[in-house]
C-alpha cells in the first residue's frame, strides 16, 4: 500500500515497546509452547495408556472396527489405504487431515498393550471413511489375515512442530514484511492507516454504524487492524462483510481460526453470499453448501479428474498383475519373467508419478480459482498453500488462539485482521506452569493493549434484554454496549404473557441456608446437591406458564450452566427425576454443560449454579471473570443465577455483581422459595 496517505493517530498515545523486549518476549512463549507441549503429550498418554477401546471412541480418539476398503501406492512408494467404519457407529470425531494415527489389529497372543500397529498421516476424511498414508512400503502380515482393525489417533506433534517453526521463523526475521507485522503487533513500531476513499465500500449491507466503521477501519489499515466483538454484536457479520470488501480490492485472501467450527462457519457465511471460497482440511459438520466448497469436492468436479483417476487405477492394474506373475512364478522365475515384471513395476510406477503431478495441477488450478481459503491456523501449513501468498490474512476467534498458531499464517501475509474478544474464554493451556507465566496472553490481547488505534469495538448487541447486558457493558466494555431495540425489553413477559412480570435477571441467593459444597476426591471437582435442587425447582416453578404447544414455530430454549463437572452431574440426574424438564432435555429444548460447552451460542433462559459455599470464601476458578461474562451473556431473555453471596462477595466481580442485581431489584433469597 505505498503511497497512501497515513491518518494521525492522535487519540492514542503510542509507546513503542522496546526491540529487544519483543525478542525476549518471542523467546519466553516459544519456551512455554515447548513445556505445553511435555504436558499435553504426558496428559494424553496417561489417560489412553489404560482407556477401553469404547473409551477411546466415546471421546472421538478411535475408530473400530474399520475395514481396508481400497490400497494405493502414495508418494514415495508408501502404502496408501482407504479405511472404512461402520455406518451405525457415525458421530463426532477428531480424525482430520494432517493427524497422526496408528492403525491396531486385534491379534491371537498379544496383550491389549502389546497389539501391533502401523503408524501413519491421516491425508483425507469423508464422513465415514479416511485415507491413511502409512510409513512403509508393504504391509506387514497382520493387516492383511483378516483378523479386526482399529486406528488410533495419536499425540497431535504436528501442530506443536508447525508452532515451533512459526516461531522460529518469527524470531529471525529481520528486513522483510513478516519482522514489520511482528514489530507492529507486539507494540515495536506503530500501526498505520491510509485515508479512506470516497467509494470505500462497494457492497449494500444492513450493517450498523459501528459494524461500518470496523469495515472501514480493515480497508484503511495497512498493517493490522483488530475487530473486537462483544457477545451479541454480529462480529462474524462483520467479519464476512469487511472479507467480501476486501476481495473486491486484492485478488485472493486467507481466512483462518483455531477451531474447526469457526472455519466452518465462515466458510458457509461466505458462499451464501456469493464469495469464491475454497475450505482446506476436514469440516467439523456436514451441510451441502460446507461439502460442494472443500477441496476435495473442487478437486472431484475438474475437468481432469477422471483422466487422474483412471491413471491410478491403470497403474494400480500393473502393479497387482506385477505381483500375480511374481506369485505365479514363485518357483520358476526366470530372468525374462524378472524383467517383465519389473517393467511392469516401472510403468505403474511412472503412471503413480504423472498421476501425482496431475493432482498437484488440478489442486493449483481449484485454488487458483477462489477469492478466499480458509482453514484453521495450523491448517495455513497445508502443502498445497506452501507456495502461496495473501495480501490480507484474517483470524477469527483471535481471542481464544495460542500466539504461536496465530504467526503460522500471518507468516504468509502483508497484513493482518485479527476477529475477537479477549473478554471472553482464553485459549486452553494445559500446563499450569505455561499459563501462569503467559502463555495464554494472546496476540490480540497484547496488540489491542499496546496499540489500540488498531481496534474497533461493536457497540450495538442483538441478542440480550438491556438488563442482562448491563452488569457486563459496565464490567468489560467501558459502558459502551447498547442493547438494539428489538431485543432491548424482550424478556419472557415478551415472549408470552403467560410470564409476566417477570425479572430478566434474578440471584437466588442460597447464604444462610446450609447448602455446603461437596469436594469429589477422584475428580478434584466440586459439587453442591442442595443448590442444585433449588435451581431446578426454581427453573421448574419459572416456566409452569409455558405451554410448548403454543409455540411450536418458536420454541423457548433454555440452557443449565455450572463450572464444575461434578455439579453438571448432579443437574443431569436431577432432571432425569424431573418428568417437564427431563421432556425439554430429550426434545433438545433444554442443555446442560460447563461454560466452554456454551460458547458462541445463546438461549432464551440461562440459569447458572454458582456451587461454591464455604466459610474461607474459596470460589476457584469462579475467579477467571472471563467465564462468567461468557455465561451470562448467552441468555436471551432471562438470567438465573443461584449461589451463596456469603461465599462469592470475597471476589471483587461478584460483589459488583450482586450490587447491580439488588439495583435493578433482581435479588432474592432462598428463603423466600422455602415460603
Amino acid at each position: 500500500m505505498d503511497g497512501s496517505i497515513c491518518i494521525p493517530l492522535a487519540d492514542f498515545d503510542f509507546i513503542p515497546t522496546d526491540p529487544c523486549a519483543v525478542e525476549n518476549e518471542l523467546r519466553r512463549v516459544h519456551a512455554l509452547m515447548q513445556l505445553e507441549q511435555k504436558e499435553d503429550q504426558a496428559q494424553f498418554e496417561l489417560k489412553n495408556a489404560k482407556a477401553s477401546i469404547p473409551e477411546r471412541q466415546r471421546r472421538g480418539l478411535t475408530w473400530y472396527p474399520v475395514t481396508i476398503t481400497q490400497e494405493d501406492t502414495g508418494f514415495g512408494g508408501k502404502v496408501v489405504l482407504e479405511l472404512e467404519r461402520p455406518a451405525s457407529q457415525q458421530g463426532l470425531h477428531l480424525f482430520q487431515v494432517g493427524k497422526n494415527a496408528s492403525l491396531f489389529g486385534k491379534v491371537n497372543g498379544h496383550s491389549a498393550g502389546d497389539q501391533p500397529t502401523l503408524n501413519g498421516v491421516i491425508t483425507s476424511v469423508r464422513r465415514n471413511k479416511l485415507l491413511l498414508t502409512t510409513t512403509r512400503e508393504a504391509l506387514p502380515d497382520w493387516v492383511l489375515d483378516g483378523g479386526k482393525l482399529g486406528i488410533d489417533l495419536t499425540f497431535d506433534e504436528v501442530s506443536y512442530r508447525e508452532m515451533n517453526q512459526a516461531m522460529l521463523e518469527v524470531m529471525r526475521a529481520r528486513g522483510d514484511r513478516l519482522a514489520e507485522l511482528r514489530d507492529v503487533l507486539l507494540g515495536a513500531r506503530q500501526a498505520r492507516f491510509g485515508a479512506p476513499q470516497a467509494d470505500d465500500l462497494l457492497y449494500p449491507s444492513p450493517l450498523n454504524d459501528s459494524q461500518l466503521a470496523a469495515v472501514r477501519h480493515v480497508i484503511t489499515a495497512e498493517d493490522v487492524a483488530i475487530i473486537h466483538g462483544p457477545p451479541g454484536t454480529g462480529k462474524t457479520t462483520t467479519l464476512v462483510q469487511a472479507i467480501r470488501e476486501t476481495v473486491r480490492r486484492e485478488r485472493r485472501v486467507l481466512v483462518c481460526a483455531p477451531s474447526n467450527t469457526a472455519v466452518d462457519l465462515l466458510t458457509e457465511k461466505l458462499a451464501e453470499r456469493g464469495v469464491k471460497v475454497i475450505r482446506l482440511g476436514n469440516p467439523s459438520r456436514v451441510s451441502d453448501l460446507l461439502l460442494e466448497n472443500t477441496l476435495d469436492a473442487r478437486v472431484m468436479a475438474h475437468p481432469s479428474f477422471s483422466k487422474m483417476r483412471a491413471m491410478r487405477q491403470t497403474a494400480d492394474q500393473y502393479r497387482n498383475t506385477a505381483n500375480e506373475r511374481a506369485s505365479e512364478y514363485v518357483r520358476h522365475f526366470g530372468h525374462e519373467e524378472r524383467q517383465q515384471r519389473q517393467m511392469l513395476k516401472e510403468e505403474a510406477r511412472q503412471l503413480f508419478l504423472q498421476a501425482d503431478d496431475l493432482e498437484r495441477f488440478i489442486t493449483d488450478d481449484a485454488l487458483d480459482a477462489v477469492q478466499v481459503i480458509t482453514c484453521t491456523l495450523v491448517g495455513a501449513s497445508n502443502r498445497h498453500l506452501r507456495h502461496l501468498s495473501f495480501e490480507t490474512v484474517f483470524i477469527d476467534e483471535a481471542a481464544q488462539a495460542l500466539e504461536p498458531g496465530c504467526w503460522i499464517p500471518i507468516a504468509k501475509g502483508q497484513r493482518v485482521v485479527l476477529a475477537g474478544d479477549h473478554h471472553q474464554l482464553p485459549p486452553t493451556v494445559k500446563s499450569d506452569k505455561a499459563a501462569r507465566e503467559g502463555l495464554r496472553e494472546t496476540l490480540f490481547e497484547k496488540c489491542i493493549q499496546r496499540q489500540p488505534a488498531t481496534a474497533r469495538m461493536l457497540t450495538l448487541q442483538y441478542r440480550m434484554h438491556e438488563q442482562i447486558m448491563a452488569f457486563s457493558s459496565q464490567r468489560f466494555y467501558g459502558g459502551q454496549l447498547q442493547a438494539h431495540q428489538n431485543v432491548r425489553h424482550a424478556g419472557l413477559d415478551a415472549y408470552d404473557l403467560g410470564f409476566a412480570p417477570d425479572l430478566p435477571v434474578e440471584f437466588l441467593d442460597t447464604a444462610g441456608f446450609g447448602f455446603s459444597e461437596v469436594t469429589i476426591p477422584e475428580s478434584r471437582s466440586t459439587a453442591n446437591p442442595e443448590e442444585a435442587d433449588l435451581l431446578l425447582r426454581r427453573l421448574t416453578q419459572l416456566l409452569e406458564p409455558y405451554d410448548p404447544g403454543q409455540h411450536e414455530q418458536d420454541p423457548l430454549t433454555i440452557g443449565v450452566i455450572a463450572p464444575y463437572r461434578a455439579q453438571i452431574n448432579c443437574l443431569k440426574d436431577a432432571i432425569e427425576e424431573n418428568e417437564a424438564l427431563n421432556g425439554l432435555l430429550q426434545h433438545r429444548l433444554l442443555s446442560v454443560g460447563t461454560v466452554d460447552s456454551f460458547q458462541g451460542q445463546e438461549r432464551d433462559i440461562i440459569a447458572i449454579s454458582l456451587t461454591r459455599s464455604n466459610h474461607q470464601g474459596d470460589i476457584g476458578f469462579l475467579s477467571d471473570i472471563r467465564r462468567m461474562n461468557v455465561g451470562m451473556t448467552r441468555a436471551r431473555r432471562k438470567l438465573l443465577l443461584v449461589g451463596d453471596s456469603s461465599t462469592l462477595s470475597a471476589h471483587p466481580f461478584f460483589k459488583d455483581l450482586l450490587a447491580h442485581v439488588q439495583c435493578i431489584g433482581g435479588y432474592r433469597t432462598a428463603w423466600a422459595m422455602a415460603d
